[in-house]
């Protein structure tokens, strides 16, 4: 898929897909990954267990990430996922959007008295 088609089909993510796949560029299992998006947004964002596993599922559906074979112990917990190339391309490519949003507004916040 070419970036438009991506860019199409996947941006914008939402915060919390965002903060999810951020956390998988390592592979990573579910409670990892919620104590880790609490640390980088410094307990801004606290994933419910029911959020996150609706979204692992949805990626998982999408290609965006996928289960680390041999990840999973014998008691069927403890999954580990990590991004896919696909997902490394879309959260490239989310990154990039989010910069160019902050450039396109820099001048306007400026203009408004905002940070210099």
């Amino acid at each position: 898929m070419d970036r438009t088609g991506i860019e199409k089909n996947y941006l914008p993510l939402t915060e919390t897909t965002y903060y999810i796949m951020m956390s998988l560029i390592e592979p990573m299992h579910g409670y990892g990954i919620m104590q880790n998006v609490e640390e980088i947004t410094e307990g801004r964002v606290i994933l419910a267990p029911g959020t996150l596993y609706g979204a692992l599922s949805k990626l998982q559906e999408e290609g965006l990430i996928t289960m680390v074979e041999g990840s999973e112990q014998e008691d069927g917990r403890r999954k580990n996922y990590c991004l896919t190339d696909s997902g490394r391309t879309v959260l490239k490519l989310e990154y990039e959007r989010l910069k160019q949003m902050i450039q396109d507004s820099k001048y306007i916040i400026e203009k408004m008295g905002g940070e210099q």
